[in-house]
């Protein structure tokens, strides 16, 4: 899956830049010139990543990243700010607003690709491509397999995010409808139940290798990926 990174600066040029290394990178850029239009694609449906200007008309992009760590929708979306300051108080500002980091300008695109792609590998690791070993499964967002004891295992599109979510949060519990939001996306308006109908598709799909026991439910709670 994509991820959608949401470019919210005010300098056309800067604007531009940010989409075509975005975009040359794997990602899909969603562009916003300030806060409002910022919070309008967000209603739509939520970002996997921010990119945040400090300075912007109307709204900062301070006063904006506090309002989404204050959202109970928008309070997990990574955010990295970017900003002409140097000031280590200005960092520490940034930081204590809700950024996961923090880069100044004139940045490199090289090393703001570099940000994103950690930043995502540690708030949203079902974003990453980087291949994901739990006990004897295999998962490779690249290629798109899996694999559990050697033994290629066919899966559909939506029990293979659902498959990559969970080995990325193991040992978490989530409920149905954070599950719909997480696997489905965000303003994806299904039924709760049609979990439950992928689970047991991924279990049925896991179920030669002897690994579906690593899917558990958890009763009046969701489901669990355990090791145990």
């Amino acid at each position: 899956m994509t991820p959608n990174i949401l470019l919210v600066e005010d300098e056309p040029a800067i604007q531009e830049l940010l989409a075509f290394n975005v975009t040359q990178c794997g990602f899909r850029a969603l562009q916003a010139y300030d806060a409002d239009a910022a919070m309008g694609l967000i209603n739509q449906a939520l970002p996997d990543l921010i990119l945040l200007d400090w300075m912007l008309p109307g709204i900062s992009g301070i006063e904006l990243a506090k309002r989404l760590r204050a959202d109970q929708r928008t309070r997990d979306i990574p955010i990295i700010m970017l900003t002409a300051r140097t000031d280590e108080r200005d960092k520490v500002m940034g930081l204590e607003s809700g950024a996961d980091d923090y880069i100044t300008k004139p940045f490199s695109p090289r090393e703001l690709m570099a940000r994103i792609r950690a930043v995502l590998r540690r708030r949203a690791p079902q974003m990453s491509e980087e291949t994901v070993k739990v006990e004897s499964l295999e998962l490779s967002p690249v290629t798109h397999r899996v694999f559990a004891n050697g033994q290629n295992i066919v899966l559909g599109p939506t029990e293979f995010r659902l498959l990559h979510f969970f080995m990325t949060h193991v040992e978490r519990v989530y409920s149905r409808s954070q599950l719909l939001d997480q696997v489905w996306g965000d303003h994806v308006f299904v039924e709760e139940r049609t979990v439950d109908v992928h689970i047991r598709r991924l279990r049925q799909a896991l179920e030669p290798s002897g690994t579906d026991g690593l899917v558990q439910t958890v009763r009046g709670s969701g489901y669990r990926f355990s090791r145990t």
